[in-house]
């Protein structure tokens, strides 16, 4: 048996990123003799095992057929006289598919072994798929997408563009998990030109089936785009960026947008209220003239009184797009600063004796948030008086 590492780590290497993640695979090896060697394995579609004392995964080199719909509609062959060569075409694009030996330390070893092309791709920064089977994996346009934000230097080859749009023909988008389409565009988004990944879809066609209609409907419009292309430059070194990024990104759709799209793909929770929060936000803003009572709606919504973190890391991503609201963060200030347990204090110790013996109603309960919300109201109201 012979051990190679595969794939990100030789391609990072040679482009002299950061290798945080090694693939393995094993040549001339069988799951017994795995076994034997104190490897435990794991998974279900094919045979991948846990080095006994690091614990990372080992793959069988292996084939693939199709045989069904989607990306798991796969089986595949593994037996000791698969090769690496094998093992390598069945990857997506030439830049993932070099490998090299390990040597007895389990240190890379030797020539990169390059049967596809990658380094000469990699040198004339070309993304390039390596057969046909490309377009049999709906995933294989996802990645591509998120390699191409990761590397905006590098060009589509045409015949990839026509190999992903051959994809979006077929209807095999539509058997992806939204889970599966989640992570890829997450890291997308997270990528060094989160823009990139979605004219990538745009362009191979697949924009109208993955993402929201209005996200796609700005992707066509010349203009939308270079906003775009400014604002998610503003936020590139953003601490929470995949938060930031979809709410540049979804910006310009409704809650109701925003929530129908984030089911659609299995958003996480936080990032859909974030950037439906943030759209509203910026819609204030852009409000002419603001008003005190449509500052404290957002605050509500926002729920500013128990996660101001959140309320000020969307205002800071206003500022941060050169949009102007520091009117609205003085008034924030002077809301929160309202003693709203004081004031539920006082009109509680004025309710009658028998509202005093008896729970609290709802109304009693309505009369206390109104009068935090009037306190509040007058609190912020100077702010905008003076600028009306």
């Amino acid at each position: 048996m012979k051990i190679y590492a595969v794939g990100g780590a030789i391609r990072d290497n040679l482009l002299g990123l950061a290798v945080h993640d090694v693939d393995y695979v094993v040549v001339g090896s069988s799951p017994a003799e795995m076994i034997a060697l104190g490897y435990r394995p794991v998974g279900n579609e094919f045979p991948v095992f846990l080095h006994p004392t690091t614990q990372a995964e080992y793959a069988l080199a292996r084939t693939e057929r199709k045989i069904g719909k989607g990306y798991q509609g796969f089986v595949f062959h593994t037996a000791p006289n698969v090769t690496l060569e094998e093992d390598l075409e069945r990857r997506d694009l030439t830049i993932n598919a070099m490998a090299q030996a390990l040597d007895n330390t389990g240190q890379l070893s030797g020539p990169i072994i390059d049967p596809f092309g990658g380094q000469a791709d990699l040198a004339n920064k070309v993304l390039r798929h390596i057969s046909a089977a490309f377009a049999e994996d709906p995933l294989r346009l996802l990645r591509l997408a998120r390699f191409a934000a990761a590397l905006p230097s590098f060009a589509i080859a045409p015949e990839t563009v026509l190999a992903a749009q051959e994809i979006v023909g077929s209807g095999e988008l539509s058997n992806l998990s939204a889970e599966r389409v989640w992570q890829e565009l997450a890291r997308g988004f997270i990528a060094q030109q989160p823009l990139r990944m979605l004219e990538v879809l745009q362009l191979t066609k697949a924009a109208a089936e993955l993402l929201a209609s209005g996200t796609e409907q700005r992707l066509r419009d010349t203009q939308a785009i270079k906003t775009l292309a400014i604002e998610l430059n503003l936020i590139s070194n953003s601490e929470d960026k995949i938060a930031d990024v979809c709410a540049v990104v979804l910006s310009n759709l409704s809650a109701t947008e925003i929530a129908q799209w984030a089911e659609q793909v299995r958003m996480p929770h936080r990032i859909r209220d974030y950037a439906i929060l943030f759209s509203a936000l910026r819609t204030l803003i852009l409000m002419d003239p603001t008003n005190a009572l449509d500052a404290i709606t957002w605050f509500n919504r926002a729920d500013v009184w128990r996660n101001s973190l959140r309320a000020h890391a969307l205002l800071h991503l206003l500022q941060k797009l050169n949009y102007q609201p520091e009117t609205l963060i003085l008034a924030l200030h002077a809301a929160q600063a309202v003693d709203a347990a004081l004031i539920a204090q006082i009109n509680t110790s004025s309710a009658t004796p028998r509202q005093q013996i008896i729970p609290a109603q709802p109304t009693s309960g309505e009369k206390i948030r109104l009068a935090i919300e009037a306190a509040r109201l007058k609190a912020i109201e100077p702010y905008y008086n003076k600028n009306n």
